[in-house]
């Protein structure tokens, strides 16, 4: 699904149900020009781009997503590499294998499949990755970058979601954007990315007064809070656009979905929305590790 210029002004008193934001649809697209230059760089350099995925414990989810992105990196021609830890790894014992990738010349970028068991430090283990191969945009160093520089690599689901509001035709200069959660993966390097496109950002989280009074002004929504439905439909100002960057038990997001569809100029669903370009982007910035240093995010 792909509109142009879609302005965030209200919808007309017969609350025509929101365009769907094909999440699938974009990120197919993406991957299909992935494909083609992960093939013209093999056929130039003779490399091969290598992602290696760490993975702590046995939580089925965090398998299945894992299996997912090696899955997907196989299809655009890349070669993926799993590491397996057991529940029971020390804090030290992740940062030493995440070191030890950040060194090993045969790999070009390294995910952290996150959340880790509670007993580690997962920002310490983060922040072991080597900044130029952490294409899941994760460390200090990477958030440092999207904040003051523009460079570096880009959080994955927020940049992920950018490219969802371009393909859709979002005009994001001027508009109110509220991020309704404060992940340092998520919510802030989403608000850091709006605050460069010229948005005017509010961030609301768990101590936040009157959140649906904070959403009502929003032209943008982004929901990123991972609590199921937390954001009801009533809430949102007619014409809005909605990003559920949420994903609960029974595939539901954090936006009650139905209620919000009557009222949204625009809406991602859960699933099939943000999730696509999230892995699209991960394996974009893998290419752009190997690709001679080169760790800008923008490969189109």
């Amino acid at each position: 699904m792909c509109a142009k210029n879609l302005s965030t002004k209200n919808l007309s008193a017969n609350n025509e149900p929101a365009r769907i934001i094909d999440g699938r649809a974009i990120a197919d697209a993406a991957l299909a020009k992935l494909s083609v230059r992960t093939r013209q760089f093999h056929e130039e350099t003779g490399h091969v781009p290598c992602l290696a995925a760490v993975i702590v414990g046995s939580d089925p989810a965090s398998r299945a997503y894992v299996q997912m992105k090696a899955k997907r990196s196989v299809a655009v021609g890349m070669t993926s590499r799993t590491m397996e830890l057991p529940e029971s790894a020390t804090t030290g014992d992740l940062v030493d294998v995440l070191t030890a990738l950040s060194v090993d010349p045969l790999i070009d970028g390294i995910l952290l499949q996150h959340p880790v068991p509670d007993h580690i430090d997962e920002r310490a283990a983060f922040d072991a990755i080597s900044a130029d191969k952490d294409v899941d945009g994760v460390t200090s160093a990477s958030f440092a970058a999207t904040a003051l520089t523009g460079g570096g690599f880009e959080s994955c689901t927020p940049s992920g979601i950018l490219r969802l509001l371009d393909a859709t035709g979002v005009e994001l200069a001027g508009k109110h954007a509220v991020v309704v959660g404060r992940s340092p993966i998520l919510g802030l390097p989403m608000g850091m990315l709006l605050l460069r496109r010229d948005a005017t950002v509010t961030y609301c989280h768990s101590r936040t007064v009157d959140l649906a009074a904070h959403v009502g002004t929003a032209d943008v929504v982004i929901a990123a809070v991972g609590v199921p439905e937390l954001i009801k439909g009533s809430w949102i100002k007619p014409g809005a656009v909605v990003i559920d960057a949420g994903y609960n038990a029974g595939n539901v997001g954090d936006v009650e979905y139905g209620a919000a569809l009557t009222r949204a100029g625009a809406i991602t669903p859960v699933p099939g929305g943000v999730g696509p370009m999230t892995v699209a982007v991960l394996l974009e910035q893998t290419l752009a590790a190997a690709s001679s240093g080169d760790c800008s995010s923008g490969i189109q």
